[in-house]
Formats: C-alpha cells, structure tokens, sequence
C-alpha cells in the first residue's frame, strides 16, 4: 500500500531528530571525536621534562585549503624562522585550531620555518615559577635551542597576550640584537588603560595601597603555594570576561544540534577554551603585583632578574595588534607599547575580533595573518 500523506511528511522530521540526537551524543559524551585541532605535524626538537619545543614540519602540498579558499604554499623559504611564544594557562591547540584555519599552517604556507614553545602543565610543584623564571631562564634556553636546530641567529618573535608580555621582558633583558622582529597581539602593556578593566585593576591597587598602608602586607608577601591557580579557576576566569557570549555559545549549540557541521565547530573550540592549564603560584604574584596594582609595563622599565631592563633598549622591528572588540586589553593598553620600544620600525593594526579572535578567529586569516606575513617576509630575507 502506499505510503500516507502523513508518515510522508515525518520522515523528514524523524531523520533530523536521528541527527539531532547522534550529533547530541557525539557533542556531550564522545567530544574527542568531533575535535578537529593539532592535525599539522611537528616534532618535538628540545624538551626540558615540563616545557617542550615544537618544530612544524615544511608543507609538502603545492596548495592547502585555508579560510575556505585553496592556498598556494610557497616555493621560497623565509630565512628568518619564527617562533611562537604562547601565554601562560593555554593549551597550544589554539595555534592549530581547525585543518583549515590553522595559523602555523598558514605562516607554514607562507614560506617560514615555524616553532612554538609549548610551556607545558605546571604543577604543584612548579608553584614557585615567576615572570623571571620564564623570560630569563627559560626563554634563553628554548631560543638557543631554536638557534640550534636552524642554524639560524635571527628570529622572529611571536607573542600574544602574556605569551606577548614574556617576549618583550626576554628581548629587553638580554639585549638579544638577533631577535629581528617582534609581532605582539593582545599583551596587557598598560594595563590601567584597559576600560572597564583597567579601572578594576585600578580598584585593586587603592585597596592593596590601603592594606599596605594599615597591615604592612605586600601581594609579594603572599607565598605562591596559596595562589596557584588550577585549570578550571582559568576556564572560569577567562569566562567571566564575556559571560553573555559563553553563554549564548550553548544556546546556539541547542539551537543548532543538527548541524554537524556547527557541533564540530563548537567542540573544536570548546576543546580550548574547557581545557586550561594552571597558573603557577608566583606567576599569579606577578600578574596582580606587577601587571594589575603598580602597571609595570606602562613605565617602559623592569625589574627582573636582579636588574632593570627598559623597553626603550628594544630595536627589533614591531608589530603590534589590537583587537577592536577585545575587553582584555583594550586599544590604549596595547598601542602604549609603540611609545615605549626604542625601534624606528614600528607598525600598529587596529583588527576586528576580541582576545582569542586576534590570535585565531574567522576574520584572522585575511585581516591579521596576511598583513603580518607580508610584513614579516619583507624582513626576514
């Protein structure tokens, strides 16, 4: 007999509702296998037992498919390699965040040779680990150890957010004159500037200066055991930055459950944002002692490792971005790092998207990682 009008019409609805509940169960109890990131090969060329140095292997395709469209690879190799400094508490899958919006493979496409320094999950352990730890101890090891697998002196020099911070503190500690270029996203320079933030941070530093005043108490008089901040505190934290926006993301994962195409999506970035790594104890004493109640960085000079250092000493190239809707740092608080460096050749990019958007959003390829490719080959010949 044929089939009923009606049972006609529910096929359709019965498959969506197959597809809605498959692409549920993939999404909330098999989350693994929909993540799409950190499928460009590297190996690992230095490891010091916590921190480890990425080496992404050169494309051999003559084109990849990126932001949608197929991407020549280049022919020429840049001489200059570049390394990625991350921040602090991130995973590094936000670098090789889908097969086809991926900014090593990108920068690989474009010629250069690319590394990364994956600082690794700190533990318990590593509570005592400062700014000074990571910029003047670590970072020269990992930089020589660039140096030694390329056989190259210059580099340039990756760094967005804290990644961004610890960069700048590592070139102008150690005079390092072969740092060739500098490329900071989204590092929190002056941090008073940052809007609705920076007046939080200002906010901070009255009631520190308060307790200080009737206490004696200092941030630095804290011992880092009881500020080291696991994992999940930093999920939380970088949250709250936008908790409309975290929550409207499950909202339209609901929405949309049977488009598998947006499930993938969302879990890929999920995969990031759900899955930070703690902030050691000192490293926390740093951030609110240094970056929120005295602004450090907006002075041009550091106190690190016994010494000062002053951002005026910097004459690598730099390229510095913010980001138009990032709530983190603000315009203001990241332009001011263009008064403060003593190069000549200084370039800044006002770019569309928030503090990851900068590093790895949809409108990253054309509006970011273009301009700072061509800006980069163009020094590093």
């Amino acid at each position: 007999m044929p089939a009923s009008a009606t049972a006609i019409r529910k096929r359709p609805l019965m498959r969506r509702a197959r597809h809605v509940v498959r692409n549920a169960r993939d999404r909330f109890l098999r989350t693994e296998t929909l993540v799409l990131a950190n499928q460009t090969a590297f190996d690992v060329v230095h490891d010091n037992g916590l921190v480890q140095l990425r080496h992404y292997h050169p494309l051999t395709e003559s084109n990849v498919l990126m932001d949608g469209r197929a991407m020549p690879v280049a022919t020429q190799r840049q001489r200059v390699p570049l390394v990625i400094v991350p921040p602090l508490a991130v995973n590094m899958s936000i670098y090789d965040l889908f097969p086809d919006r991926s900014l090593v493979k990108y920068f690989l496409a474009r010629g250069f040779d690319v590394y990364l320094i994956d600082w690794g999950v700190p533990r318990f352990r590593h509570t005592h680990y400062t700014f000074e730890t990571y910029a003047a101890h670590l970072m020269p090891e990992f930089i020589q150890a660039v140096r030694t697998h390329s056989g190259q002196q210059e580099l340039s020099l990756h760094g967005w957010s804290l990644g961004g911070v610890l960069a700048l503190c590592y070139t102008a500690l150690t005079h390092d004159a072969d740092i060739r270029n500098l490329v900071i996203l989204g590092a929190p320079i002056n941090t008073h500037a940052s809007g609705a933030l920076g007046r939080f941070y200002q906010a901070v530093k009255r009631q520190a200066e308060k307790v200080e005043r009737s206490t004696g108490l200092r941030i630095n008089d804290v011992p880092a055991p009881l500020l080291h901040t696991p994992g999940w505190m930093n999920v939380v934290g970088f949250k709250m930055t936008n908790p409309v926006g975290s929550l409207m993301g499950y909202w339209e994962l609901l929405r949309k459950l049977g488009d598998r195409e947006f499930v993938t999506d969302h879990a890929t970035q999920s995969a990031f944002l759900d899955n930070m790594v703690p902030y050691p104890g000192g490293v926390v004493k740093d951030m609110i002692g240094r970056l929120w109640i005295e602004n450090e960085f907006s002075t041009g000079t550091l106190h690190i490792a016994g010494t000062v250092a002053q951002l005026a000493d910097i004459h690598s190239a730099l390229f510095t971005i913010g980001g138009k809707s990032d709530t983190m740092v603000t315009r203001p608080a990241i332009e001011a790092l263009n008064e403060l460096v003593g190069t000549q050749d200084k370039t800044f990019l006002h770019a569309p998207g928030g503090h990851m958007g900068i590093l790895s959003g949809s409108k990253a390829p054309s509006a970011i990682w273009a301009p700072v490719a061509d800006w980069l080959a163009a020094r590093s010949h």
